[in-house]
């Protein structure tokens, strides 16, 4: 039997409001107010518990090393750690923020993924994202790969690519521009990959691009994934995002659409060719296409975006039912709320339960449910290959809880981040972490 299992991101002891991402309504409105890490990291354990409380399989994916001094000192800040952080703060104190980021803690941006199911040599495929759009996670790839190499080690049962180049041409942003919609998580699915823009074209036949935002994600980069799995046409659909959601700061797919088995809950300008996208999923999936489209009328673009109502997680129930877990700033718009009651739970349509979850922390740097974890569909035999200690239990959560509260701050402003014993709390923390999950060396400092 196969399942899906949501691997959730621990957010890191340096989670922090610096505005980093542009295109990110959320991130860029927050920048400079003060974070506290550590209600942070209990918000997304405990969205973790519940959901494995209710009954869906659930993993954790650790943090990244931040602050990342070795990038500090290969941008030429040199000196002891203390003095590597003091120069940076003075000098280039965007480049800091930028190397403290906690935004590994959005799993969805990690990498994609494609079920043995799907692959031709019957292997769970993965590749790490390059995220080379923003500085701030372009640092994140290299230990990405090393974390995931470390969980799915088993080479007859998983497959480990390397991420796309680091170039304009192939920016790849993971899971949170691709969906795959099947009947049955264990049977053959379709794989939508969703672009912003093509990169090797004419500017005269680019076609329409946004105007206020960069598009984050190429074609190229999506074909090239598709490629590197083993996925053929019949299983790919491959459509460009509305250039003008991403204008109005939906800098991902899965800011205005979220599929599940067979259903595609979406904005009405979630795609620049609604039908032929549609047209072409039904075309190649196996079983009938359930889309739930949601029009303008009933939602805003700009409260989609301010509510991440689309940015939700959508979870199959052993009754055929579904759960969507929304973000509580659901409830706090008006046209979001009266939507998710008329449209989606007294639609005709599987979405039978609504669960509301605060991950505030996390919202106000532009991340909701959907962006805290990374989907990977495995057989019985794929989780009993897994290695470490990943797949969550109340003792689990437990330990991590309590590790937190012994290591995380509750109040980090922008400022803070130039404190050496910052620093030192956040290896001390990782350290142990590895110990916890048992994942072995993962990280820079331990290498």
């Amino acid at each position: 039997m196969s399942r899906e299992v949501n691997f959730d991101g621990l957010v890191g002891p340096t989670h922090n409001y610096s505005g980093l991402a542009l295109g990110n309504v959320a991130s860029m409105t927050h920048g400079g107010l003060v974070a506290n890490p550590k209600e942070a990291a209990l918000q997304g354990l405990a969205k973790m518990k519940a959901l494995r409380d209710a009954g869906y399989a659930q993993g954790v994916l650790p943090p990244q090393q931040r602050p990342d001094l070795g990038m500090l000192r290969a941008l030429g800040f040199s000196g002891s750690d203390a003095q590597v952080l003091a120069r940076a703060a003075g000098e280039a104190p965007q480049i800091l923020r930028a190397v403290c980021s906690a935004s590994s803690m959005w799993t969805a941006n990690a990498a994609t993924l494609t079920p043995s199911v799907d692959a031709p040599d019957s292997r769970v495929h993965f590749t790490p994202a390059n995220l080379q759009s923003s500085f701030h996670r372009f640092l994140e790839p290299a230990t990405t790969a090393r974390i995931l190499a470390s969980i799915f080690r088993d080479e007859t049962r998983f497959a480990h690519h390397p991420a796309l180049p680091a170039s304009p041409a192939f920016a790849d942003e993971g899971a949170a521009n691709h969906t795959r919609l099947c009947a049955d998580y264990g049977e053959p699915g379709v794989h939508l990959f969703v672009y912003g823009r093509q990169a090797f074209v004419w500017s005269d036949e680019a076609g329409v691009a946004p105007a206020r935002y960069p598009a984050r994600q190429t074609l190229e980069a999506s074909q090239a994934v598709a490629r590197q799995h083993g996925l053929v046409e019949r299983q790919t659909v491959f459509a460009q995002q509305h250039p003008d959601a991403i204008d109005a700061g939906v800098f991902h797919n899965d800011v205005i659409a979220v599929g599940n088995g067979p259903v595609l809950l979406y904005h009405e300008m979630a795609f620049l060719d609604e039908q032929a996208t549609l047209d072409e999923l039904r075309k190649k999936m196996s079983a009938p296409l359930v889309p739930i489209r949601v029009p303008v009328e009933a939602v805003s673009l700009e409260d989609a975006v301010a509510s991440y109502l689309f940015n939700s997680q959508l979870l199959s129930n052993p009754d055929g039912s579904m759960t969507l877990v929304v973000p509580g700033e659901c409830q706090e718009r008006e046209s979001v709320w009266r939507t998710i009651q008329d449209h989606l739970l007294a639609g005709h349509n599987p979405i039978g339960e609504v669960v509301v979850k605060d991950v505030k922390q996390s919202m106000r740097n532009g991340g909701g449910p959907a962006c805290l974890r990374l989907r990977v569909v495995l057989s019985n035999a794929e989780r009993s290959a897994l290695s470490g200690r990943v797949l969550l239990d109340d003792a689990l959560h437990d330990e991590l809880a309590a590790w937190v509260e012994r290591h995380y701050r509750d109040r980090l402003a922008p400022v803070d981040l130039a404190d050496p014993q910052l620093a030192m709390e956040t290896l001390t923390a990782l350290d142990e972490l590895t110990g916890i999950l048992a994942i072995g060396a993962v990280y820079p400092f331990q290498l």
